[in-house]
């Protein structure tokens, strides 16, 4: 992956940077670098992604965004140098979007491609939310449509960073109706027990 970053950044930070070029990008993903926020950190580095045009029942499937923050001491609300800030959205059908478990099972997918990458984390903290749309006066011919939306953040336990930004690749997919694990990756069950 091509990325940029300055070249007067810390060396933690900048093996942080070379973690992500080594990560897996999805076959569904679009992924580029973007311009990072200002003032949020002493180094940072920012990614936007969306569900590839063609792979997609709609237009607007999946997108996101996923910015690395680093500090060059340790920040008392991150337990880290280290913090990843994202957000993920897609539309989803109506019955969806109006259950209540709608976003226990989002917040559950981000944790659980978190794990299924071994991106180890702490102090997460994040929102799930489910939008319900209906059309007025000149759209009232527009069927009701839903949106979910996460937003969240954690801090990375080592500058591996690559397997976070798979993670988040993986949570975009999943709420746009793609496998949990990249195609080509299948789930090893247990082993039972005699």
């Amino acid at each position: 992956m091509d990325i940029s970053v300055s070249p007067d950044v810390s060396a933690e930070f900048q093996a942080a940077v070379d973690a992500i070029r080594g990560a897996e990008v999805r076959e569904e993903i679009h992924l580029k670098q973007i311009e990072e926020p200002e003032k949020l950190a002493t180094h940072a580095i920012a990614f936007s992604a969306h569900i590839i045009e063609e792979l997609s029942t709609s237009a607007d499937a999946g997108t996101g965004r996923f910015v690395l923050l680093w500090e060059p001491q340790m920040q008392e609300a991150w337990g880290s140098r280290f913090r990843v800030v994202c957000f993920a959205k897609s539309p989803l059908e109506t019955n969806i979007g109006a259950d209540e478990l709608g976003s226990d099972i989002a917040w559950a997918w981000l944790t659980d491609a978190l794990s299924n990458r071994n991106a180890e984390y702490s102090n997460a903290a994040g929102t799930a939310t489910r939008i319900i749309s209906s059309g007025y006066g000149s759209l009232a011919t527009q069927a009701d449509h839903a949106e979910l939306e996460v937003r969240a953040s954690w801090s990375p336990k080592s500058y591996e960073i690559g397997q976070h930004l798979e993670a988040w690749q993986d949570l975009v997919c999943i709420m746009s109706g793609f496998a949990h694990l990249p195609q080509g990756v299948s789930s090893i069950a247990p082993r039972a027990t005699r």
